[in-house]
C-alpha cells in the first residue's frame, strides 16, 4: 500500500513515517508540507491513501481534500491534533470526501503512545480492506404482515465518503412536518456521531437524534446510527444494534441495515444510497427493491466518490438515479402518494 503524508510538522512526519513502515507492504510514496503541494503531488502520483493534516499552510486540509477529490480522487484519512476542537472542519472535509479522522498519534513507547499508534494502523488497514471486501449476500425471511395499519412510513439512507454533506443537503430541504421517519447509516466513528447530530440539527427543521436501542422511527424525526455496533431494524420494528457479523469492515454496515429493513419492516418505504467508496449498501438496496420499496441511488455527477451508488446501479438495485438536490423533492412526492395510497 502506497501512502502519502501531508503535514507541515517534521516530528509528526517522522512519526507517521515510522508507524507506517512498521507494516510489511506499506510504503511512503511522498511527503507534502502544504495543502497546495499535496494537491500537486497527488495529481502527479496518486497514492492508495493520504494521511492528511488539517492545519496545512497555503491551503488547509479541508480545501486540499476538496481539490483532490475533484482532480485526482483517492482515500484520505484526516490527522488532527484535536478531534474535539476540529469537529467542524473534520465534518467539512468528510463532506468533500475524506474517509475518516483520527488524533495525531503520540510519540514514544509507553502504553498510551502504543495504543494511539495501533489505532492509526487499524484505520489504515480498514481503508485498505474496503477496496476488496464487499459484504456477503444474505437470505431473508418473509416480512411480517401483522400490525401494518399503524406503522409509519420509513425512509432509510446509507452513505459513506461525502455522506455528511449529502445528508445535510437532503435533510435541509425537508419540512418539520415530513410524514415519515428517517433512519441513517453513515460510515462514521461513534466519537463523531454526537457532534454530527448537533451539526445536522443546525441544518434542518427536522429533529435529528442518535439512534437508540428500542426506539421506533417517528415522522419528522431523523435518526443517526451512533455506535460501534451495526445499526438494524429488529423484529419488533424498532431500532437495534448488533456486533455480528464481525467481518464487515465498516460500521454501521449499510448492507446489513438495509437487509434488516427488508426483512422486518412490513410497510414499503423509500431507501436511498448516497456517495461512498466501495460497494456497501448495493446488495441491501437490491433486497429492498425486490420487496417493493422505492429505491434511489445518487448520480455520478453529485457523488463525491461514485462507488456505492455505482454498484447499486450496476446491480439494478435503484429505481431512480438522482442528483443529491433531487432526493428531497422525490421523498416529498413519495410521502404525498403514500398518504393517498397511490405508491
Amino acid at each position: 500500500m502506497r501512502i502519502g503524508i501531508a503535514n507541515d510538522s517534521s516530528p509528526t512526519v517522522d512519526l507517521l513515517r515510522k508507524i507506517v513502515l512498521r507494516v510489511p507492504g506499506y510504503d511512503i510514496s511522498w511527503v507534502a508540507r502544504t495543502g497546495a503541494q499535496t494537491v500537486d503531488k497527488c495529481a502527479f502520483d496518486t497514492p492508495d491513501l493520504i494521511l492528511m493534516g488539517l492545519t496545512l499552510p497555503v491551503m488547509d486540509g479541508v480545501a486540499a481534500t476538496q481539490r483532490i477529490m475533484t482532480i485526482s480522487p483517492c482515500p484520505i484519512l484526516l490527522i488532527t491534533t484535536s478531534l474535539d476542537g476540529d469537529k467542524a472542519r473534520v465534518f467539512e472535509a468528510m463532506g468533500y470526501g475524506a474517509l475518516d479522522a483520527i488524533n495525531t498519534p503520540l510519540a514514544g513507547t509507553h502504553a498510551a503512545a502504543r495504543s494511539s499508534q495501533d489505532a492509526l494502523l487499524k484505520k489504515i488497514s480498514t481503508i485498505e480492506k474496503l477496496k476488496w471486501a464487499p459484504p456477503p449476500p444474505r437470505t431473508y425471511a418473509a416480512a411480517p404482515q401483522s400490525m401494518v395499519r399503524n406503522i409509519p412510513n420509513l425512509v432509510v439512507i446509507g452513505s459513506s465518503t461525502g455522506g455528511p454533506k449529502a445528508l445535510a443537503q437532503i435533510l435541509s430541504r425537508l419540512p418539520a412536518t415530513f410524514q415519515a421517519g428517517i433512519v441513517m447509516a453513515q460510515h462514521v466513528d461513534d466519537e463523531f456521531s454526537k457532534g454530527m447530530v448537533h451539526w445536522l440539527n443546525s441544518q434542518t427543521p427536522l429533529r435529528v437524534m442518535l439512534a437508540r436501542e428500542g426506539a421506533r422511527p417517528e415522522p419528522g424525526t431523523a435518526y443517526l446510527g451512533g455506535s460501534k455496533q451495526h445499526l438494524i431494524i429488529t423484529k419488533k420494528m424498532a431500532l437495534g444494534f448488533t456486533d455480528q457479523p464481525e467481518g464487515l469492515y465498516f460500521r454501521p454496515s449499510v448492507d446489513l441495515f438495509f437487509e434488516s429493513a427488508a426483512e422486518h419492516w412490513p410497510v414499503k418505504g423509500v431507501a436511498v444510497l448516497l456517495t461512498g467508496m466501495g460497494r456497501d449498501g448495493a446488495l441491501g438496496l437490491a433486497a429492498l427493491r425486490k420487496r417493493g420499496w422505492h429505491t434511489i441511488a445518487q448520480d455520478e455527477t453529485t457523488s463525491v466518490v461514485y462507488g456505492m451508488p455505482k454498484a447499486a446501479r450496476e446491480l439494478g438495485a435503484a429505481r431512480k438515479i438522482l442528483a443529491v438536490d433531487q432526493v428531497a423533492p422525490e421523498l416529498l412526492r413519495w410521502t404525498q402518494k403514500a398518504r393517498t395510497g397511490k405508491t
